[in-house]
């Protein structure tokens, strides 16, 4: 019965809340005239009169103060403090009615007794109800799992609280590292040594560890977690104090380990003259603005308050998403930014021209780019068209239409390239070096980093996925390695970087130490409370398997191609000394590209490429 009612619908729920409370009203009339008369009530008429009363005075003081706005699984302090307040307005309305009318056989009093008698009652009734709903997960005769909570500041004790109402973790107590709280009792659950967490795991049978620290740093939380690595439990985090604030905690705002927990790469604060400087007030333009860098990227920029923000993709459904969530943004927060949804492709150089023509951007943000590298690897054509000519129909529209700023993200993947994709990304970059070479009103730059979290296509969604199936983890080469940057660190990175170009500029993003695939498989795997089935532990519980090599890849990564890149005014962006094509050398082999991109004459690609791109391999004989 109690999950049938999950399936009411909400105006249904509060309508049986409002019935019960009317019946509840009622009774508690009847027990205060009993009480009061020192008999079992039969009303007269005069006393009906109250009886009628009631329900009408008491539900519209309910309605004003929120009560059937609350969610009873979640009912706590605040929403018995918001009832007691109700009834105290309504039981000062009744006394006050009752002293004036004063209906005969009907005490004064009763205004007193009916409302603490209806206090009592409502409260019951509310607790009942909670407690009712909270065996809806697991299924009832389920063991809960046993959990203890990092951290006994206020995310903790809001945890415990919220899972009071929750059959599916049984605390079993919190750790903390601060002295003070050691020894302590928060509701009656102590509080133990963080030192003394591997003895308390395994005395306790502990199956699930909840990291409660939201505004810890990002090295401390890192710390923890490698110290919890060795344990068989399953570790979990709250969500961020700016998530937090936005409402109480509950069970089901337990989530997995960020990727960024598991590096601990703390990142750099921005600086916000370099994030404004082109953005504010101008009119900005985002290729790619479905896309995961491209969306993060329109995300920071309508916070800088642009004039216009165009965001142009050529998927339909990831343009939709965007749009709409950042109207709702610039609602919310009344930014004030014209946001406009362009539909249209890179590759369609025409198309590109009016659209410059038509909204002349200040600034263009070229984030449009097939980036799969065996995708790109088997379609060559559409790659090189997309990603080399896109770039160049973009850079042309800029051109013409009068814009001050064009920045292109590209990749570490362009950088001495085995695969078509990264070399087209550098043959993108060679065709901005070259352009920015030539007299014009236009500061073209490149912007250059390596593998972004939560992307489409990042290993880490992948090993989620596969560890929800019971494995195995797929690892292409266990020597592979890869940098890794947070969208959103990456995007304003970006933002700044291009703020700090002169004309042909390579920046490069500092992306910290590189991370072995196989080793973050692993972190992954013992960090969800399980054991990595190999050849020294035969029974573990998620393999970890080697695939191979993809066509094109590579074992590791690079940024530079050449040597001794400058510092900036900002620690984490560097600017590369590349050296460039000049544009009349260049013309003629992108001529050469474009019809071979058009036949799709994959030999022929590869030899220009070869001729182009530094490091790009010759295609074998025919």
């Amino acid at each position: 019965m109690h999950l049938a009612v999950l399936t009411w619908s909400r105006s249904r729920k509060r309508l049986v809340v409002i019935a019960v409370d009317v019946v509840l009203s009622l009774l508690a009339t009847w027990l205060a005239f009993s009480l009061r008369l020192d008999t079992f009530n039969i009303p007269t008429p005069a006393q009906a009169r109250v009886y009628a009363l009631i329900p009408f005075l008491a539900i519209p003081v309910f309605i004003r103060f929120g009560l059937y706005r609350a969610i009873f699984r979640y009912t706590g302090q605040a929403a018995m403090v918001a009832t007691a307040q109700a009834i105290a307005v309504f039981g000062a309305v009744l006394s006050a009615l009752l002293f004036f009318v004063q209906w005969p056989m009907v005490p004064r009093s009763v205004g007193i007794l009916q409302p603490l008698i209806f206090l009592i009652l409502v409260g019951a009734s509310r607790a009942m109800a909670r407690f009712w709903l909270a065996g809806l997960s697991p299924a009832l005769g389920a063991t809960p799992r046993r959990l203890l909570i990092f951290g006994a500041g206020t995310a903790g004790v809001q945890t415990a609280v919220a899972m009071s109402v929750s059959r599916q973790f049984q605390l079993m107590g919190f750790v903390d590292d601060d002295p003070a709280k050691v020894g302590r009792s928060i509701n009656g659950v102590t509080v133990s040594d963080a030192a003394q967490l591997h003895e308390r795991v395994l005395k306790d049978k502990i199956t699930d560890i909840l990291l409660a620290m939201p505004s810890a740093s990002r090295q401390r939380r890192y710390a923890i977690i490698q110290s919890l690595k060795a344990l068989p439990v399953h570790v979990r985090t709250l969500p961020s104090m700016a998530d937090l604030a936005t409402g109480r905690v509950t069970v089901q705002d337990f989530r997995e380990l960020d990727i960024e927990d598991l590096l601990g790469r703390a990142p750099v604060a921005p600086h916000q003259d370099l994030l404004a400087r082109d953005l504010c007030g101008k009119v900005v333009l985002v290729t790619g603005a479905g896309g995961s860098i491209g969306s993060e990227l329109s995300r920071s920029i309508v916070e800088q308050r642009p004039r216009q923000l165009l965001l142009l993709d050529h998927n339909e459904y990831g343009l939709y998403l965007i749009h709409q969530e950042l109207e709702a943004l610039c609602t919310a927060q009344s930014l004030g930014v014209e946001l406009v949804a362009v539909l249209g492709s890179v590759a369609h150089v025409e198309r590109m021209r009016a659209v410059c023509q038509r909204y002349t951007p200040d600034t263009v943000y070229h984030a449009a780019a097939y980036k799969h590298v065996p995708l790109v690897e088997s379609n060559a054509g559409e790659g090189i068209l997309n990603n080399v000519f896109g770039t160049w129909n973009m850079a042309q529209a800029a051109l013409a239409s009068g814009a001050a700023r064009f920045v292109l993200v590209s990749t570490d993947k362009a950088v001495r390239p085995t695969n078509v994709m990264g070399a087209s990304k550098r043959m993108a970059e060679l065709v901005l070096q070259a352009v920015a070479a030539q007299p014009s009103g236009t500061c073209f730059s490149m912007v250059r980093f390596g593998n972004v979290l939560g992307s489409s296509g990042s290993v880490v969604p992948l090993f989620r996925q596969q560890l929800a199936k019971g494995g195995p983890l797929t690892v292409t080469h266990p020597d592979v390695t890869r940098y890794f940057m947070t969208i959103p660190e990456a995007a304003q990175l970006v933002l700044q970087a291009g703020a700090m170009g002169q004309g042909g500029d390579v920046f490069v993003l500092d992306m910290g130490e590189p991370v072995k695939i196989i080793d973050l498989a692993q972190r992954m795997v013992q960090l969800s409370g399980l054991s990595v089935r190999d050849t020294s532990c035969p029974d573990g519980d998620i393999a970890i398997a080697i695939t191979g090599l993809r066509p094109g890849e590579k074992l590791y990564e690079e940024l530079l191609i050449g040597d001794h890149p400058e510092p900036t005014a900002h620690p984490r962006i560097l600017r590369a000394q590349e050296a460039f094509i000049p544009w009349a050398t260049l013309e003629p082999q992108l001529q050469a590209l474009r019809s071979a991109a058009q036949a799709n004459d994959e030999y022929a690609i590869r030899a220009v490429l070869a001729q182009c791109v530094q490091g790009f391999p010759a295609p074998g004989p025919v």
